[in-house]
């Protein structure tokens, strides 16, 4: 971000004509994935599994929500008669996406730094497109969280320092997704059974908890291709941690839990496994022991530390 800081506040600097943002908010929790979380938690035969955000394990977002947006670009140029310079992006471009998409009046950024769309909550995909075309704005959603503290109080790991403020080292979608070192021993415990990214924020929003059940149909086919395939709902620690290179290629393709990557996606299992303190866990467990790469190998004499010692 710090690369291509000016971009994100001027857009003009990628796009010098640009006169306008468009945003767009694509929903991507349906309810029918929560209940599947809910109902893989109550099967005591699978033993512990690991927590995958509610965004990944389907088709990679980018590619689902992009292919939208490009067409949302070509049809603004069939409406204005004449072609037009403008760019798309969805979360890889120089452009504050949130920041966009409250300034179009999509929503308001929450304490928990998410955009929370009255309608629809925070579990949204935002999709951006620069054009030189002048459009009227629409008018900005007030910020509706009140005295609520729910978002900063559930955080495991403190990474809110004061609500609207986010320490995205400290964030549990940073250390399993972005980081690629160690994740560092103190946060260890507070990631529990998190193997990528953490959704907690949001999860007790009252904007989430209250939203109508009956959401609006899916004529395009987008929540269906985003809701997580069935191996992503609730994995089991064994599954995860029998996991071979190729197998999470297999696995992950054409998901966001490639940005993890298998070692990424090690690291943060050992850890859960850790947390989990269930002993079966230990052969899979003891596999990384001798890994040439130093730093599985020692978060799996973390994990079994944790065993030892429960």
């Amino acid at each position: 971000m710090e690369r291509r800081l000016e971009e994100r506040v001027d857009p003009r600097r990628v796009l010098p004509e640009a006169r306008s943002l468009i945003v767009v908010g694509v929903f991507c929790a349906p309810e029918a994935e929560a209940e599947a979380e809910v109902e893989a938690d109550s099967d005591p035969e699978a033993g512990p599994s690991g927590r995958i955000a509610r965004y990944a394990g389907g088709d990679d977002y980018h590619d689902v929500v992009l292919d939208r947006v490009r067409a949302l670009e070509s049809a603004v140029e069939v409406l204005a008669g004449r072609p037009l310079r403008s760019r798309s992006y969805v979360d890889t471009g120089p452009v504050a996406e949130r920041a966009a998409a409250a300034a179009a009046g999509l929503g308001w950024i929450g304490k928990n730094s998410c955009l929370i769309s009255p309608q629809l909550g925070s579990h949204l995909m935002l999709g951006v497109i620069l054009t030189e075309l002048a459009l009227m704005p629409d008018p900005v959603v007030a910020d509706h969280c009140g005295t609520c503290r729910a978002c900063l109080d559930v955080c495991p790991t403190n990474a809110f320092p004061e609500p609207y403020v986010l320490d995205a080292t400290r964030c549990l979608s940073y250390t399993t997704i972005e980081a690629r070192g160690a994740i560092p021993e103190s946060l260890r415990a507070a990631q529990g059974d998190h193997v990528f990214g953490c959704d907690l924020c949001q999860t007790v929003c009252p904007w989430n908890r209250s939203r109508p059940r009956e959401m609006p149909g899916d004529p395009l086919g987008l929540r269906t291709r985003l809701a997580k395939r069935p191996e992503w709902v609730r994995p089991t620690l064994r599954w995860l941690l029998g996991l071979d290179s190729e197998g999470f290629d297999r696995a992950s393709r054409k998901t966001a839990i490639r940005r993890a990557r298998w070692r990424g996606l090690m690291r943060n299992a050992l850890v859960a496994a850790g947390n989990s303190r269930e002993p079966s866990l230990r052969p899979l467990i003891e596999r990384f022991l001798d890994s040439e790469d130093e730093m599985l190998g020692e978060h799996a004499r973390w994990a079994l530390h944790q065993l030892e010692n429960h």
